[in-house]
């Protein structure tokens, strides 16, 4: 285990590669695995199609102004920010859904009754459906709508476009259009004065029988030069505190938590405003930014909070103060007006006090009547220019494609998919193999096993699908068993015969087969061999030779049969073959010792090699009875089937007989496994290269050409 851990911690990349190649097949077998279940899946995912259009949106500079130069648009990345998040709003979105009628059409889609309502329905559509997105240091916005209906994901897309445009444009022209609106009722009530004072005049003329007199006629005294001054005063300070007040009414509408986003340049023309605007947009992109890498309790992100509350604080505290200078430029404008407007009357009434001809009441209504016209035509100019400016077109927004059906799905994307498939199933195949290579505590290589249980090496026995009963074997495959031959012989003393028993610690091994194939390349090679299958409880020599089960050992033991009744001779050249009997539910015991002892002691003269074929040496009796009585043992281990802790019992079961163990038989070891296993397996066709192949009676002259893998220890040879 100590070797075993070593390796664990010295792994190298050859390591890692070695097991990729050992666990080839669950690697396949798990990627074949993910890669079905993604494509089953896909298979059965509801496609969805993506429809794109796009627009470019620029911030404007200021307001325009007629026979003003224009300033050029410039790319803001905090102002695109907003907009995209303006996009995203309900202001935006709701329309699109009541426009679209997407309540119903989507409540059909989801499988529901009747219609959604618009906040179930934005939600849907933000979370499932919509990705509004900027190019990089571009002020082009990409719209993708994703929908099951290729029609709808174009709908909805030219509609987001289509209401979001008409939104900026009426947000730009709120103002003007708010200020026509004023001004035009202003007009309509100044007709209605001039009408009144042209009224008023008329019934002075006709009470005062001045129809000649001249209108436009001005009178050179002072006082009426005073008088005329203060009304055009008059007249200019009433069309300033309009402004002021619509200014004031304008700014007051907005609510407090709105102001930082929809004031600009065209509201406001506060240098540090803007600049404060400018440096709290910068303060919330930084937070952001930072929310998407950092938690809550982050030092930098907490600070970057309370900087973005403090410019939020002074932002409010100016945009207070900004509301209330336009209240109070408000209210100074029309304490002017009204003083003004008093000094006026007072000045008539002094004028009329001190006026000797009844001329001045008519004079005085001509005046006003003057006055009031000119001021009407004053505010139908300001109109018309209002109007004009109005008409100037805004070409900050510009849609620049109409998004079309798609033709294929978008989602789900098969190579997509698949490539992820692959990565994955990889990725969960090398870790699934690297996780049972870790916790693998089966022998991993040969020095593992003859460090761990002390014992040589006899044979390396590659994999095999089956055993070559007839025809000419393959030389390359009969090499394994020719090494064991000579490993064995060499184990035993020479020149006397042996009883050797077969064992293993588990069932499934491959113990028979390994027995069978060797004791005909025994008997082949010029020995007397007899093969006695002592598994009585799970028999499987008799099949593999194709002989017929009984009489056998069970018949012999019960004294039911002699030893020439159960014998089959010549199973094949030099090999005689003792199957395992009919008895139902024998089982070797104690009892049977002696005379096991005896059949062996009867069969020495006869044979070179009486090997006994054992049922598993853990859970079974009948193998330990079997070692007490043989010669020497042999421990067959397959390749990574059991753990070492089972090994090791079975050897310690052994051992506790006092039967010598001559060593290990590693069995259905795979070819190009690595480690030192390759070095036996690669090299047994390289020695039977040359090698014709054996014919049937082939003597032991071959033994001394025969590649000996390991040398086995003096003192664990029989005495």
């Amino acid at each position: 285990m100590a070797a075993t851990n070593a390796g664990k911690d010295h792994a190298s990349l050859a390591d890692f590669l070695q097991v990729l190649r050992l666990r080839k097949a669950l690697i396949a077998l798990i990627l074949g695995l993910v890669l079905l279940t993604t494509l089953l899946v896909t298979a059965f995912l509801p496609r969805w199609y993506l429809s794109t259009t796009k627009i470019r949106v620029e911030k404007p500079e200021g307001e325009v102004k007629l026979f003003q130069a224009q300033s050029a648009n410039y790319y803001d990345p905090y102002y695109l920010q907003d907009q995209l998040r303006t996009m995203r709003s309900e202001i935006i979105i709701y329309p699109v859904i009541e426009n679209l009628g997407l309540g119903r059409r989507l409540a059909a889609e989801l499988g529901a009754s009747g219609t959604l309502p618009n906040a179930l329905a934005y939600r849907y559509l933000l979370d499932r459906m919509l990705r509004i997105e900027s190019q990089r240091n571009s002020s082009i916005i990409e719209i993708d709508v994703f929908a099951r209906e290729p029609g709808l994901a174009a709908d909805i897309a030219n509609e987001i476009a289509r209401v979001y445009s008409e939104n900026r444009i009426a947000f730009a022209t709120s103002e003007q259009r708010e200020g026509l609106a004023q001004l035009k009722r202003e007009l309509e009530a100044q007709e209605r004065t001039v009408s009144a004072q042209r009224d008023l005049v008329e019934q002075l003329r006709n009470d005062l029988n001045i129809s000649g007199v001249d209108l436009n006629a001005r009178y050179s005294d002072m006082e009426i030069e005073t008088l005329r001054q203060m009304q055009n005063s008059l007249i200019a300070l009433s069309v300033d505190a309009i402004g002021r007040k619509t200014r004031w009414e304008r700014f007051r509408a907005i609510a407090p938590e709105d102001r930082v986003s929809l004031v600009n340049s065209e509201l406001i023309q506060d240098p540090n405003i803007q600049n404060l605007q400018q440096a709290y947009l910068v303060a919330d992109q930084t937070l952001t930014r930072l929310r998407g890498r950092l938690g809550a309790a982050h030092p930098e992100l907490i600070a970057a909070e309370e900087n973005r509350a403090k410019i939020r604080e002074q932002l409010d505290a100016l945009l207070r103060g900004y509301e209330s200078s336009l209240e109070i430029s408000y209210n100074e404008a029309e304490a002017r007006v009204t003083e003004l407007r008093r000094q006026l009357s007072q000045a008539k009434v002094d004028q009329i006090l001190s006026a000797r001809d009844r001329m001045r009441p008519f004079e005085e209504a001509a005046q006003k009547l003057d006055d009031e016209t000119r001021l009407l035509t004053t505010l139908k100019l300001t109109l018309r220019q209002r109007e004009i400016d109005f008409q100037v077109p805004k070409r900050t927004i510009e849609i620049l494609n109409t998004a079309e059906p798609p033709r294929r799905p978008s989602k789900p994307s098969w190579p997509l998919n698949i490539a992820f498939a692959l990565g994955f199933g990889v990725i969960l195949g090398v870790g699934a193999a690297v996780l049972m290579e870790y916790f693998d505590t089966s022998f991993r290589n040969v020095a593992d096993v003859e460090t761990k249980l002390k014992l040589p090496v006899l044979g390396v026995i590659p994999h095999s699908r089956a055993p070559a009963d007839e025809g000419d074997p393959d030389p390359a495959e009969q090499e394994p068993f020719r090494v064991l031959q000579t490993n064995l012989n060499l184990a035993l003393k020479p020149g006397q015969p042996s009883a050797l028993v077969l064992f293993s610690a588990g069932p499934g091994e491959g113990k028979s087969t390994t027995l069978h194939r060797l004791t005909r390349l025994m008997a082949a090679a010029g020995e007397r061999v007899l093969l006695i299958d002592s598994d009585l409880r799970r028999p499987t020599q008799h099949r593999l030779a194709r002989r017929p089960k009984e009489p056998g050992l069970s018949d012999l033991l019960l004294g039911q049969k002699t030893l020439d009744e159960v014998t089959q001779r010549a199973v094949a050249q030099n090999l005689d073959f003792i199957p395992s009997g009919s008895a139902a539910g024998f089982a070797l015991s104690l009892l049977y010792v002696n005379r096991l002892k005896e059949i062996i002691a009867g069969l020495r003269g006869r044979y070179d090699k009486i090997i006994f074929d054992s049922p598993p040496i853990i859970g079974v009796s009948d193998a330990s009875v079997l070692a007490s009585v043989v010669d020497g043992a042999v421990l067959l281990i397959q390749h990574r089937r059991n753990p070492q802790s089972m090994v090791v019992r079975a050897q310690q079961i052994v051992e506790g007989i006092k039967t010598p163990l001559l060593g290990v038989v590693l069995n259905q070891v795979p070819t190009g496994t690595g480690d030192d296993y390759g070095y036996y397996t690669s090299n047994y066709s390289y020695y039977s290269e040359g090698e014709k192949k054996p014919k049937a009676g082939r003597g032991a002259s071959g033994e001394g050409e025969k590649l000996v893998l390991s040398e086995p220890d003096p003192r664990e040879r029989r005495p």
